[in-house]
């Protein structure tokens, strides 16, 4: 810098600006990483772990589950509720459908709406995600529908895995790791 000229402002950080940035990046960069590796490691669960994962969350959520056994299911994998006989509202049924690359079309789901009652909810869980006529018909549903997908899933696992109980962390071990803030 020339004697006389003001110093230039936002063009260089201090250096401790510059450290909080490149740590913040490579945070932002592990968090991403992880993620990303949560999403294959439930996308190698067989059908039956990722059906016993959606309870476990549910269950962490507050709610007891039924998990249907296998077999025809008639649309239901899963009916959770606050007393785990479906009796008490809210009354939550839950399809989960475990593909790879496949979206749930809007034919699928109004199947799975076809079967429901009047106070029931709905969860529709699709690792494949779901098509845009899908979430169409999700949205116009008579009863409240949640689409969730895998994106959709990881996040909620992040959200309540310390709530979940042993089977259900089991089934996707994590460790946690501090970073500095």
């Amino acid at each position: 810098m020339l004697s006389g000229q003001p110093p230039l402002k936002g063009v260089i950080a201090p250096p401790h600006e510059e450290d909080e940035t490149q740590v913040d990046l490579l945070y932002k960069d592990v968090q991403g990483k992880a993620f990303e590796f949560m999403k294959d490691k439930v996308s190698k669960l067989q059908w039956d772990e990722l059906q016993e994962l959606v309870a476990g969350l549910l269950r962490a959520m507050g709610y007891k589950t039924r998990v249907s056994p296998s077999g025809p299911d008639r649309g239901k994998d899963i009916v959770a509720s606050p007393d785990g006989f479906g009796f008490e509202s809210p009354r939550i049924i839950v399809e989960v459908k475990h593909r790879t690359g496949s979206a749930m079309g809007s034919q699928e789901v109004r199947s799975f709406l076809g079967g429901r009652h009047k106070d029931d909810k709905g969860l529709y869980v699709s690792t494949g995600g779901f098509s845009k006529d899908a979430r169409y018909e999700a949205e116009r549903a008579s009863i409240p529908l949640t689409l969730m997908d895998l994106d959709d899933l990881v996040t909620a696992v992040l959200e309540h895995y310390e709530q979940m109980d042993a089977d259900a962390q089991r089934l996707l071990a994590l460790r946690k790791i501090y970073w500095p803030g």
